[in-house]
């Protein structure tokens, strides 16, 4: 049977500001197998990592562009974001209390301040120097560009880069973008995300056609995980940070878990 793969979430963003290049080298220094990151797109079509539509919760934007709320990054240039800082808000909020914990370092702590959005073409560069795998997620975009054609250029970007295509997964809870991107490059694995609602059940007959389903963890207990690997899935559980959770989705078979400990994963699956 295979090891269940350990995800770092956004980087290990227990340990550093989620999305950045620090956070991936965190989950790196753990020993993650992976790690996991999401595309947003600025006003003049650079492809940089942020999760949140507003840039408010993990920048300064507010003090920078004060009168810009609700700081949509979709409607701010890419040299407009340049200039924001996106790491003191982790020394600030603490948000995984691991600061207080001792678990993050004060030079460490020093380091994230004035750090910068990344780029996809950052973070695939980072992933090819250091021959590791990369999650990219494709979110859907705000407005004004819900139509943006991010699959291609994507690609564009990863061929630019020079990455193999080993060390990527695409994974959008966009399904017709999964579908676009099997069409354009079939040797690049699709993942398709699903739980997108807490509240709602999962229609697990909307992705059969689906390999590997990337599933809300809450909504997909390990019996169920067992059940779909027993029809011949994979499955990848977001998100999972209890190192018990952990160990009886590793006793079902789930295939990897993503989480914002992968600092206590890696040793459970090792």
């Amino acid at each position: 049977m295979n090891r269940t793969l350990v995800i770092a979430h956004r980087g290990a963003r227990s340990l550093a500001p989620e999305n950045t290049l620090a956070a991936a080298q965190k989950g790196y220094e753990a020993g993650a197998d992976l790690w996991e990151t999401d595309v947003g797109v600025t006003a003049d079509g650079v492809l940089i990592l942020f999760h949140d539509d507003s840039l408010k919760r993990t920048t300064n934007a507010p003090e920078v562009f004060p009168d810009r709320e609700p700081w949509t990054f979709a409607e701010f240039t890419f040299e407009e974001i340049e200039r924001l800082d996106a790491g003191s808000w982790f020394d600030r909020d603490d948000p995984f209390g691991q600061i207080a914990a001792g678990k993050v370092s004060p030079a460490d702590q020093a380091a994230y301040v004035g750090l910068r959005v990344p780029t996809v073409e950052d973070a695939l560069r980072f992933t090819k120097e250091r021959d590791w795998v990369v999650n990219i997620e494709l979110k859907k975009l705000p407005p004004p560009l819900e139509d943006f054609p991010v699959v291609p250029r994507f690609f564009e970007v990863m061929d630019q880069v020079g990455i193999a295509p080993e060390q990527v997964r695409l994974s959008s809870f966009q399904h017709h973008w999964l579908e676009e991107a099997r069409s354009f490059r079939p040797e690049v694995e699709v993942q398709a995300l699903v739980g997108y609602y807490r509240d709602r059940p999962i229609d697990w007959d909307a992705v059969a056609d689906y390999q590997t389903i990337n599933a809300r963890a809450t909504l997909t207990p390990p019996e169920k995980v067992r059940q779909l690997v027993a029809e011949g899935k994979k499955i990848n559980l977001f998100t999972v940070n209890d190192v018990d959770e952990a160990r009886s989705y590793v006793e079902a078979g789930v295939s990897g878990l993503f989480t914002d400990f992968p600092q206590d994963l890696v040793p459970l699956v090792r």
